[in-house]
């Protein structure tokens, strides 16, 4: 049974799959890791996609720290692994486990991921409450059953709500607690030279203004992830021959020659957040696909979704660094003014800066995590927007994505922006390169003792 099976059951009431039945024994009430943990990633994308005001960029955040508290609260209990704490920016002091006592770790990472969702989505609905409450009690119900042992399972309880509340705490320090208060700033003194930024006339977003313009001084997970040397941006030059010009007429030239399934592609990956659970929420969708695949133990499971988590947390920072720091300019700016006054882009624009790509660096991010644990190649297929209404403006259903590496997920993430009409190669081949660098640096962290 999958995470997402799970959740649908829960959420309208019929979760009795899962519950004991008259003749039933504990063993037989028991539930896979990988459905417990695929469960709570299923409860974070649909927290995510169903929470007024959210964003790309702090939906990152939150999966950086909801992975982050599925693996510390339940690490102690798994001889093979060990708390990165030491090893990120600044986290120390989270809790610790009682000498000699008895632990059912399943609860704790139950009841610490209700915790971390509730601390770092507080702003959700009373109804996103209610889903999440009762999807805490359902598998609590399940577990109490198999344990039938009140102090085991208060004490695990214990345990995964008191690492959510410091790894909570911490988080409020980082330049991002409560981001979605102020997502656009109005006050923001734009940079005005050749090849600047603009808002957009034809946008994604009901806003001009720019998403989250310091979020890029946000505290990074790693310490490794601070401060990296800016990547290297085209000069501008609007000389036909240039380099700089090519970039957008590679852009232009594509987009009067989109084949059916290069739409499908601009279409799938667009995860516009006032209508899905964002290209971060994506990248978390295409771990628990894995997840689901793979039905590995409830400690590979946690490393799995924080290393996805910390992996595209720590890409956006720095993409949203780079990004106001160069503040460069997009397609709809440049081909009207250089190439053709009446194109217009096949996607919308976000309200932020081009350079680099915030999907291509944070799927990079995401596919090389994965990779790190499981191997390059893995044939899945990805569901995630299947049975959403065809997009009439743009004459294109939305068609499942199978795949066989998870580079290939970020590749064509990437060439969907392309497609798409909003990002240049530049922007796209950067961002892949600077995600499989940070990344990077969450695989090198010893997560195993042996490490």
């Amino acid at each position: 049974m999958s995470g997402m099976k799970i959740l649908s059951m829960l959420v309208f009431g019929a979760l009795v799959g899962l519950m004991a039945c008259e003749q039933a024994t504990p063993a037989e009430n028991t539930i896979a890791d990988y459905e417990l943990a695929n469960a709570w990633s299923d409860m974070t994308l649909y927290i995510t996609k169903n929470t007024p005001a959210n964003s790309p960029t702090y939906a990152s955040r939150g999966v950086g720290y909801i992975g982050l508290c599925m693996y510390e609260s339940i690490v102690p209990g798994y001889d093979s692994h060990q708390s990165i704490q030491s090893q990120l920016n600044g986290l120390e002091g989270l809790p610790t486990v009682e000498t000699d006592a008895e632990y059912f770790w399943p609860l704790a990472l139950n009841a610490g991921q209700a915790q971390i969702l509730r601390h770092i989505y507080n702003q959700t609905s009373d109804e996103n409450k209610f889903s999440l409450d009762s999807l805490e009690q359902a598998f609590e119900a399940v577990y109490v059953d198999v344990v039938a042992n009140k102090a085991v399972v208060d004490r695990s309880k214990t345990f995964g709500q008191q690492v959510a509340d410091a790894i909570f705490e911490w988080s409020k320090t980082d330049g991002g607690h409560r981001g979605y208060l102020k997502n656009f700033d109005k006050d923001l003194v734009h940079p005005v030279r050749p090849g600047s930024w603009k808002p957009p006339l034809y946008a994604q977003s009901f806003s001009h203004h720019p998403l989250h313009p310091y979020w890029g001084e946000n505290r990074t997970f790693l310490k490794q992830n601070t401060g990296l040397e800016l990547p290297y941006m085209i000069p501008y030059d609007t000389t036909e021959s240039s380099p700089y010009y090519q970039q957008f007429k590679a852009v232009y030239d594509t987009d009067l020659a989109l084949t059916q399934e290069q739409k499908e592609i601009a279409i799938w990956w667009g995860d516009d957040p006032d209508e899905t659970f964002t290209p971060p929420g994506h990248s978390f969708y295409i771990a628990s696909l894995v997840i689901d695949q793979k039905q590995p133990d409830l400690i590979t499971c946690a490393e799995t979704f924080a290393r996805v988590g910390l992996s595209v947390a720590d890409a956006f920072i720095n993409c949203w660094k780079w990004k106001y720091h160069f503040f460069s300019e997009r397609p709809n700016t440049f081909i009207p003014q250089f190439i053709d006054q009446e194109w217009e882009s096949f996607w919308p624009d976000p309200p932020f800066p081009a350079f680099p790509s915030g999907h291509a660096i944070q799927a990079a991010a995401m596919a090389t995590a994965l990779e790190g644990m499981y191997g390059p190649a893995l044939t899945f297929i990805d569901s995630a927007h299947v049975g959403r209404e065809r997009d009439e403006i743009r004459d294109v259903d939305f068609v499942e994505r199978p795949f066989t590496t998870f580079w290939g997920v970020a590749e064509e993430t990437a060439d969907s922006r392309f497609y798409g009409g909003i990002h240049t190669p530049q922007d796209n081949d950067i961002g892949l390169e600077e995600g499989k660098r940070i990344a990077g640096h969450v695989n090198a962290l010893k997560w195993r003792r042996e490490e």
